[in-house]
């Protein structure tokens, strides 16, 4: 029996330890294929949030992951960290974690304005702005992260501890518990609530637009003439009124695209709460019981649940994006020197830019779209109204 529980515990560990380095190796690539894409290409320089969200990610897989396969694989049971080591692996891990979930806010905060206050953020959505946000969001990080290492007890220059026990609740510091609560509240129940609150109004405007009525006219409405009788005020406000006593009826296209921009929301969100809502209730309920040994394997779980975050947001934010994958694709073609056109399959539309272009399509009114779609009349295709000129 134990000779079988040792194997068992031993292909865990294993397993573990494979999907751990799985987790880093996609951080890695897909962070660095975004920035590369982006940084390409002078047209997407308007993704500056989501080139600096896979920086912070790539530095997460450079110096965070690798410390945190260390601590949490018995493989590296016997690793000691001095001290400082130890204060400076709690160090990146809070100020890493609290640059990425910042960032993440940035960029709803912005697909808020994008998406409901257009014309107010072609105006003051500038380079100078989006700079002045990373450097509050660095600002912001560092100083969070410096609360780390203050409160520790003097322990001696050869003083090691074990790398497992290296960890954010167990940080050995007089101010662990103040620290927890702090730390949780500024890096998740703040941002969640902007995040929530962002993407609820986000969601409404694109529920109105899809509900928005399209006018059932006669088809001499929809024939659009080239030319009407009159253009005076008087004429239009008349047609306006006529189009809108019409029947009224909703376009499928419109009700799909709302349902679409539902489950958009809904993976960005729910990705978001999947990946760090089990790592924050942990890390504050073991703050508040004192405790430093936790339960079993779930302390290792949640914090990879967590930095598993690094490794999907380049794919919700950056790959999900039809001119980022173009760009992607051709610069595989450039290397392989092979021609640059695009393939088939860059041409499906991503998630996130079907709703914005169905946001921005929202914009123009009904009898314009009516009268887009019917362009270029014929004169025999067009039914003559009694008494018209």
């Amino acid at each position: 029996v134990g000779v079988v529980t040792s194997s068992q515990s031993q292909i865990k560990d294993l397993f573990g330890l494979f999907c751990m380095v799985t987790l880093n190796l996609i951080a890695l690539l897909a962070n660095t294929g975004v920035m590369v894409a982006i940084a390409r290409a002078p047209h997407l320089k308007k993704f500056a949030f989501v080139c600096h969200l896979c920086a912070v990610d790539l530095l997460c897989a450079i110096l965070l992951m690798p410390l945190g396969i260390i601590s949490s694989s018995p493989f590296f049971g016997t690793v000691v960290f001095t001290v400082l080591e130890c204060q400076v692996y709690i160090f990146l891990n809070v100020f890493l974690i609290c640059l990425s979930i910042l960032t993440i806010t940035a960029i709803s905060l912005e697909r808020y304005f994008y998406i409901v206050h257009p014309m107010r953020y072609e105006v003051k959505m500038t380079i100078n702005l989006a700079i002045g946000v990373m450097v509050l969001i660095w600002v912001k990080s560092l100083v969070l992260a410096l609360v780390t290492l203050f409160g520790w007890p003097a322990y001696g220059p050869q003083s090691s501890i074990a790398a497992a026990h290296c960890s954010l609740h167990a940080t050995h510091s007089r101010l662990r518990r103040v620290f927890g609560v702090l730390f949780s509240v500024i890096c998740f129940l703040a941002p969640v609530m902007v995040i929530f609150s962002v993407y609820c109004a986000v969601y409404k405007v694109a529920r109105s637009a899809a509900l928005q009525q399209v006018p059932a006219a006669p088809t001499w409405v929809n024939a659009c003439p080239v030319k009407d009788r009159s253009d005076s005020i008087n004429s239009q406000t008349t047609m306006i009124a006529t189009t809108r006593t019409l029947p009224q009826r909703l376009s499928p296209e419109r009700a799909f695209s709302g349902g679409k921009a539902a489950i958009t929301l809904v993976f960005i969100v729910g990705q978001f709460l999947v990946c760090w809502l089990p790592y924050f209730i942990f890390h504050v309920q073991m703050s508040l019981t004192g405790s430093m040994q936790s339960p079993g394997d779930l302390e290792e779980a949640v914090t990879w649940l967590a930095y598993s975050s690094f490794a999907v947001n380049p794919f919700f934010y950056g790959l999900l994006n039809r001119q980022i994958r173009d760009e992607l694709v051709k610069f595989r073609r450039c290397c392989l020197n092979q021609p640059s056109e695009v393939g088939a399959s860059s041409q499906e539309a991503s998630f996130q830019e079907n709703f914005l272009q169905f946001i921005q399509r929202t914009t123009s009114t009904p009898e314009r779209r009516s009268c887009y779609s019917n362009s270029s009349p014929t004169l025999n295709q067009v039914n003559i109204i009694p008494g018209q000129i």
